[in-house]
């Protein structure tokens, strides 16, 4: 049976010590002969696990003394946004799509708002690069409210490439949740302004 303890004193000249067991009682009687791990000297509060037995004048005295060492934990996965969410994200570019082009077709939208949003995502691209480049050079950021007022200017299609393809922002809940607010927010204005309805408030 092994037991934890600490060591409570120790003279290195004449090689022995004493263990003080983790469980109370007695101290324990330790010789450097009883260490499994030869090359290192013991240390005083050094933490370890060892075995009793008795000398021959019956009294405990350690052996088998090992440092002791606390279990590694098993490596927690980190939780990868970006390929966790990553399909799923993209198919909200073409949906879009999708969308744009139903709605250019029944509503005539100006060829100039495709521009906006390529222009808007290009822009989208690079400033989430360089943000992510500020980040491991720990330089001067981008702000969240920069990064997430590209996107609901129309540059989220970009956006959502960047995340994905840099790893960046791409995995923070706080940031996503607001992200794909704004993307809802600009496909519900798309669609509010260039309806027939909206075309009687917001003509084009």
């Amino acid at each position: 049976m092994r037991f934890e303890g600490t060591i409570k004193t120790w003279n290195d000249e004449r090689g022995f010590g004493f263990i003080a067991p983790a469980q109370g009682g007695q101290e324990v009687f330790v010789h450097v002969k009883a260490f499994s791990a030869r090359g290192t000297r013991p240390q005083v509060g050094q933490a370890v696990t060892f075995e009793i037995e008795l000398n021959h004048e019956g009294k405990k005295r350690a052996k088998a003394v090992e440092p002791f060492r606390i279990a590694r934990a098993a490596p927690v996965r980190t939780r990868k946004g970006s390929a966790q969410w990553g399909t799923a994200t993209y198919f909200a570019i073409p949906a879009f799509l999708v969308v744009y082009l139903a709605a250019a077709f029944l509503w005539h939208v100006p060829g100039w708002v495709a521009g906006v949003y390529v222009g808007a995502s290009v822009l989208a691209f690079f400033i989430y690069a360089a943000d992510k480049t500020a980040a491991g050079a720990d330089a001067w950021r981008v702000s969240e409210s920069t990064l997430l007022a590209v996107g609901l200017v129309g540059g989220w299609p970009g956006a959502i490439v960047a995340q994905q393809v840099l790893r960046h922002k791409s995995s923070k809940a706080s940031f996503r949740s607001a992200f794909w607010g704004t993307v809802a927010l600009n496909v519900g204005a798309f669609l509010v302004v260039f309806s027939p309805f909206g075309k009687q408030f917001f003509p084009t």
